[in-house]
């Protein structure tokens, strides 16, 4: 049975999370409503009658999808291989999408796929230059 590679489990889990986060901003467009207006009404304004919380939310959706697939050009970038970076994207991520009444379930996900970032990064884990492959094995020296 083989290892299991966190990092690379994690970034499932936030693939599903963004896919989740974008269908919930498609939503938000015929159905807008705050997940906090039984508290207050003051935030219906970011839903209606411009839908800046729902295009906020299919940016950043497809913005950590096009991360988290990844697209070749943001390979190239320092903090494409950065865990601590992906470890404060998701939470930043996850209150945008707790805002709109159909986007808790992907701020689930993205509050799960943080743990197992951060389970990785504890572990030691590194993310490979190039996506979805294994890290290489340091040579075994002879004694």
């Amino acid at each position: 049975m083989g290892k299991l590679i966190k990092n690379h489990w994690a970034r499932l889990i936030v693939m599903v999370a963004s896919a989740i986060q974008c269908g919930a901003a498609i939503e938000g467009f015929f159905w807008p409503k705050i997940f906090w207006d039984i508290f207050t009404d003051k935030l219906n304004g970011a839903v209606t009658p411009v839908p800046i919380l729902q295009i906020i939310n299919l940016i950043l959706g497809l913005t950590v999808f096009a991360f988290e697939w990844p697209l070749p050009i943001l390979t190239a970038l320092p903090f494409h291989r950065s865990i601590p970076f992906r470890i404060i994207m998701c939470p930043t991520v996850a209150v945008a999408s707790c805002l709109i009444y159909q986007g808790p379930d992907a701020t689930g996900y993205y509050l799960i796929g943080a743990i197992a970032y951060f389970w990785a990064y504890t572990e030691g884990e590194t993310i490979c230059p190039i996506p979805w492959t294994l890290p290489k094995k340091a040579a075994m020296s002879k004694a």
